[in-house]
């Protein structure tokens, strides 16, 4: 797998979507994928970010649009339209946060409630293993055998396993994935837009870190 040659030029367009709970490291994630980059004071996300990468898999250049949702429960229902047409769903947790595991599965109900694609591929991440844990490697990979998902351990923080989580997931999504059609940046920025409008009303509680 290898970056493509000439951006904006690809074959198919995968949707993938980034969820859990607020401060596990999504957005740390998604920018360390996007530009290798990784910011010590990155901010939870307001509302919904969105990042493209484009890659080449088995000669197939592909574009990922990449969508980062707020973990807050104000934001559950603007978010909620960003599930749809989702070919790819990264379930992140912090292995330094027992709560953040507990609820995957609950956050995983919500992807398949909001319509992700029929067969879309989902992954269980499993950050911050540069930290001290409280869950376990075996705690994580048995919930990922229960929900029927993949399995990653990720540190955004050092970069271990980052690239690897994302490609293994567009690999799957490639091999049994479906492709579709849908609009992307436009709708990024008109919810954005709603989501800077939201956190005027809401700045006193938007000061966690996402690392």
């Amino acid at each position: 797998m290898a970056a493509a040659g000439a951006a904006g030029v690809y074959d198919h367009l995968l949707k993938l979507l980034l969820i859990g709970d607020s401060g596990v490291g999504k957005s740390s994630l998604l920018l360390r994928f996007a530009e290798d980059k990784y910011d010590e004071q990155q901010l939870s996300t307001i509302g919904v970010d969105f990042r493209v990468r484009f890659l080449v898999v088995d000669g197939v250049r592909l574009k990922l649009a990449i969508w980062d949702t707020a973990g807050q429960e104000r934001f559950r229902t603007l978010t909620s339209s960003y599930y749809r047409g989702a070919q790819g769903i990264i379930l992140v947790y912090d292995v330094g946060c027992r709560e953040t595991f507990e609820n995957c599965s609950h956050w995983l109900q919500e992807a398949e409630r909001h319509g992700t694609v029929p067969g879309s591929i989902k992954m269980i991440v499993a950050n911050k293993v540069d930290t001290t844990r409280v869950v376990s490697t075996e705690e994580g990979r048995q919930l990922a055998a229960q929900l029927g998902t993949l399995f990653v351990e990720t540190s955004a923080k050092t970069s271990a396993n980052v690239q690897k989580a994302f490609e293994e997931l567009v690999t799957q999504v490639c091999t049994y994935g479906v492709f579709v059609c849908f609009s992307d940046s436009r709708d990024a920025l008109a919810a954005n837009k709603h989501a800077a409008n939201q956190q005027q009303h809401h700045c006193s509680d938007c000061g966690g870190r996402d690392r």
